[in-house]
């Protein structure tokens, strides 16, 4: 009797609060700008940007495949597909650099294929860090654009300094993933270096657990991992050509390391913390093309169907997540 009761209430807690997320992002979003910019495409211009969109979850998607076939071989590719939409749409909606949907994976592979979390967690930490050796990708070709436009000298300045230690931070992943491969567990070993965290917590024993499981795919399936690693970085590759259809789209005159520029612009706006990256895209957008001499107007509408776009897609994410929870 009493989970009757708790069941109900419980989807009722989490619709309200998919419900919550959805009006945040909503509440301040320019819908009807949006809507003025969209008409301004042809028709087979939207075609096109969404069925590149769809190539690039599909390829997101194929990524996690690769690395979750080595437990499950019966996996099937597609369901993962809408899984994948769901985890942008929460981490979209949410407070944060576009994580937050994570969990969504580790329940999915739980719940379908009976994986243990342990072992649904190290897909997922695997998974996370090929997205992040993509990132290191565009933010090294996209820094090379921002110096090639001029925006910043070679002299040492602050502005170049601070960029220069982002690329060193991102460039973790591929060096997590190496160690990985020779057995080692940086992860596991800044944990134990710790003082006031005790190995015997289950916290801490989960964690390590999870990145020997990641190291050991590494070495156990290495032509897996090395699929993973080129449809991640395909993926890559589309997110950037789809910035430049957008410019090419709204007649927005940009030589290549200027579109790159102001691509990586946008990027990095998604990194502060607030949903969607609200305010701090349309602003990127305005101060990076602005630099090239481009309108005010023509930057926020390069910001309007980013907007679109994510809009779109991380409602259907929300819709998606909210029948899997129903079920």
């Amino acid at each position: 009797m009493k989970a009757k009761v708790l069941h109900p209430l419980r989807l009722a807690a989490i619709y309200a609060v998919l419900a919550v997320l959805l009006y945040f992002a909503l509440r301040n979003a320019p819908l009807q700008e949006i809507w003025k910019t969209l008409k301004q495409l042809q028709l087979w211009q939207v075609a096109a940007l969404l069925g590149l969109n769809f190539t690039i979850y599909f390829l997101v998607t194929l990524r996690w495949w690769f690395i979750s076939k080595a437990e499950k071989k019966d996996l099937q590719l597609l369901p993962l597909l809408g899984v994948r939409v769901s985890v942008f749409g929460l981490s979209y909606f949410t407070l944060g650099p576009q994580v937050g949907g994570e969990p969504l994976q580790v329940l999915y592979l739980q719940r379908k294929y009976n994986m243990s979390y342990i072992r649904a967690t190290s897909t997922v930490i695997m998974d996370k860090l090929l997205e992040f050796l993509a990132n290191f990708f565009l933010l090294a070709v996209g820094l090379t654009g921002i110096l090639q436009a001029g925006i910043l000298s070679t002299n040492g300045g602050s502005s170049l300094a601070s960029l220069i230690g982002l690329v060193i931070l991102l460039m973790w992943p591929p060096i997590h993933i190496i160690l990985l491969y020779r057995g080692k567990y940086p992860v596991t070993s800044l944990l134990r270096s710790l003082p006031f965290i005790k190995n015997s917590t289950r916290g801490y024993r989960f964690l390590a657990a999870s990145e020997r499981m990641a190291g050991a795919f590494c070495r156990r399936h290495f032509s897996l991992l090395i699929s993973a690693i080129l449809v991640s970085l395909l993926a890559a590759v589309g997110m950037v050509s789809e910035f430049f259809l957008i410019t090419n789209f709204l007649k927005i005159d940009l030589s290549f390391p200027q579109t790159i520029t102001a691509w990586t612009a946008g990027w990095l706006a998604f990194l502060v913390p607030v949903p969607g990256g609200l305010g701090a895209l349309e602003s990127s957008q305005v101060f990076a093309l602005g630099i090239f001499d481009i309108s005010a107007a023509s930057a926020i509408g390069v910001a309007l169907l980013i907007r679109a776009r994510d809009l779109l897609i991380g409602g259907v994410g929300l819709l998606i997540a909210s029948r899997g929870v129903k079920r």
